[in-house]
């Protein structure tokens, strides 16, 4: 089997797949379904040789005709050549520290009081003759005399070291303590590093969220408690799969587990090496880690098996994993170095999400609260300081771009923002990057939903009306569909040639199901403890996608409930945020424990009541359109020339 244009050729065993061969070959290739066929972004083109495609799902006859196949599912049973076309790169504004807002030490911070961790400089008296103690010994009395640290224990590694830094250094040297090592308040001081000189004026940590789409590194001075440095960088795990079932599956394939832990390690790796360098400092001065994520990243990060996570009954392996330290697990700081991964509280409601309780001040108000995380899984948590339930539904990937015929993650080139003229039909949007469109990311598609339905392009039950008066709406190879861009306006291409950016019924369908999904979630938690959802005070919305979100338009189509928009609050990351406030505060670490111990779950696969609300969400936005009485005044009123959206279609 050989590979253009890199010229590289791989012997396997027929019957083997080209992905896997590829993988063999050393070749990077997409697969965001986890290799499952549904996305068709493995395409290759045979140019020559025998192979058999299980699947030509996502693929036309043309592209067929013209030797496309899916690297994922198709057969070897010859030589071959393959061409290899250039992979989708991820070029989506992603937040450093050049752009991002400077974060704030979220309280009163005090080093000695709030952070386990110390730096402290000892003389230590040589030995001689006269005095043979050993030099582990040595350090300990020194840590008792000069700073009345007392009970130190330490690893084999530091011990292998211990002699020749001591001897180094001249015996003046700075100790590194841990000083409630294990997360235990009355635990025995950890010896953590040894290094040459007074080094007590610096002593870093790092604030880690490990997204499904991002990861998130905040580089953190623990001596004053300010970031020093944020990085983010797309979640290499990305090319095996875009959402947590296709990276649960790809991890019970060969070694998929072991692959999908090196790639997060990989882009964890290359944040560090660029926070390190921007504080000019050495990956290896950083000395503890608290890390953040749902349940399947973590696991992942682990490499701990995420299998029984998508099986009945949804059981992870640990929502509370023991502290590990870097070396073993392979993490680019200190070896020696405490990683802390956040608890969580079931599959789908993980330490992101108690973090976020946290963080945005949930788990300590006094107002009925609902804390929303919208994405592939909507994780949502109900509450006040006193009782908290949570529950997640499958959204699925819709908001995300994924399963809609022209959606796209929010790159480079991706309608993020869509208003269509009540009289004319004629839509107006925003692209990434203002250039030509490829296609629709998932902020874009909330809005152009909106927009067809306050238009009445759609009706209430998702249906496109074909008799208005616009080559706009159309029947498609899908049915029914819309034309947000036609073809000579596009930066299409693709397998074939340019063509129609468009959405149609089934993707309508689609992304019915996931508000309906999201909205039904929250509304069966209310149910389940007898609240009334109107009660609700606040609606704070955390993860990336939140911050995209348009809370007009979101109401309008039945994802958010219908309330005064002073009410919702957009926070941002707040998993890494809370992230940075474990790291810094054992109290706030503590918090997090004691949020995720008396966190209710309501598992909606076992709750009647969700499918009969799923089902009355499934219509715009609402079958009871009394619940959305700014959406109803709309309809019966329709919109004045002074709005926003009339504003920008008219320009």
């Amino acid at each position: 089997m050989r590979f253009e244009p890199t010229d590289k050729a791989v012997e396997v065993r027929a019957g083997s797949l080209i992905g896997e061969a590829a993988h063999e070959a050393g070749i990077d290739l997409n697969m965001p379904c986890g290799g499952q066929g549904r996305c068709g972004r493995c395409a290759v083109i045979i140019e020559d040789g025998t192979v058999r495609r299980r699947s030509s799902l996502r693929l036309s006859d043309e592209d067929i005709a013209k030797g496309y196949a899916l690297a994922c599912q198709t057969v070897i049973e010859g030589d071959a050549v393959v061409m290899v076309p250039p992979q989708e790169k991820i070029e989506r504004r992603l937040t450093t520290d050049k752009t991002a807002a400077e974060v704030t030490v979220p309280f009163d911070y005090d080093p000695l009081r709030d952070q386990p961790l110390r730096a402290v400089y000892l003389e230590i008296e040589p030995p001689s003759l006269a005095d043979q103690t050993d030099d582990w010994s040595r350090l300990q009395r020194a840590l008792r005399r000069e700073h009345n640290i007392d009970g130190v224990e330490t690893d084999l590694p530091m011990l292998r070291r211990l002699g020749s830094i001591l001897r180094e250094a001249d015996w003046r040297v700075t100790a590194v303590l841990e000083m409630d090592a294990y997360h235990r308040p009355d635990g025995p001081p950890r010896l953590v590093d040894v290094v040459p000189g007074n080094r007590t004026e610096r002593l870093y940590g790092v604030a880690i969220d490990i997204g499904t789409t991002s990861n998130v590194v905040y580089l953190v001075d623990l001596l004053s408690g300010r970031v020093e440095v944020q990085r983010v960088d797309y979640n290499a795990q990305i090319a095996r799969g875009e959402d947590v079932i296709s990276r649960i599956i790809y991890a019970g394939k060969n070694d998929g587990l072991g692959e999908l832990q090196s790639l997060v390690l990989k882009t964890l790796s290359k944040l560090l090496e660029r926070v390190a360098k921007r504080a000019r400092i050495e990956t290896t001065d950083i000395y503890k880690a608290t890390v953040s994520g749902n349940s399947t990243m973590l696991h992942l990060f682990l490499a701990v098996p995420p299998e029984s996570i998508r099986l009945t009954p949804y059981i992870t392996t640990v929502n509370q994993s023991p502290a590990v330290m870097a070396g073993e697990l392979g993490l680019d700081i200190n070896p020696n170095a405490t990683v802390d991964c956040l608890p969580g509280v079931a599959s789908y409601v993980g330490a992101d999400i108690t973090a976020g309780v946290v963080s945005s001040g949930m788990a300590d108000t006094e107002k009925l609260t609902l804390f929303m995380d919208i994405g592939t899984n909507g994780e949502t948590v109900l509450g006040t300081r006193d009782w908290l339930i949570a529950c997640a539904c499958s959204a699925g990937p819709a908001f995300e771009g994924a399963g809609v015929e022209h959606g796209m993650r929010a790159t480079l080139g991706a309608i993020e923002e869509v208003w269509i003229h009540s009289d004319t039909f004629e839509p107006t949007y925003r692209v990434i990057g203002e250039r030509e469109p490829k296609g629709i990311c998932g902020s874009g598609l909330l809005s152009l939903l909106a927009e067809l339905f306050v238009t009445g392009i759609l009706d209430k039950s998702g249906d496109l009306q074909l008799d208005l008066d616009t080559p706009r709406i159309r029947e498609g190879e899908h049915g029914d569909e819309y034309v947000v861009v036609w073809a000579d306006e596009t930066d299409t291409g693709g397998l074939a040639s340019k063509h129609d950016i468009v959405i149609t019924e089934v993707d309508i369908d689609n992304l019915l199901r996931a508000k309906a999904a999201i909205y039904a979630g929250y509304t069966v938690l209310a149910e389940s403890v007898g609240v009334d959802p109107a009660l609700v005070e606040q609606v704070l919305i955390g993860g990336a996608f939140g911050q995209y979100i348009n809370i007009e338009k979101a109401i309008q189509i039945g994802l958010l409930p219908d309330m005064p928009w002073e009410q919702f609050h957009f926070l941002g990351n707040t998993s890494v945020r809370g992230s940075y406030m474990a790291l810094l505060s054992r109290n706030v670490r503590q918090q997090i424990s004691e949020a995720a111990g008396r966190m209710t779950y309501l598992e909606l696969s076992a709750d009647n009541t969700f499918y009969d609300q799923f089902t009355s969400a499934l219509f715009l936005p609402h079958t009871d359109i009394a619940q959305f009485p700014s959406v109803e005044e709309i309809l019966t009123n329709g919109r004045t020339e002074t709005t926003e959206r009339e504003k920008v279609c008219a320009a």
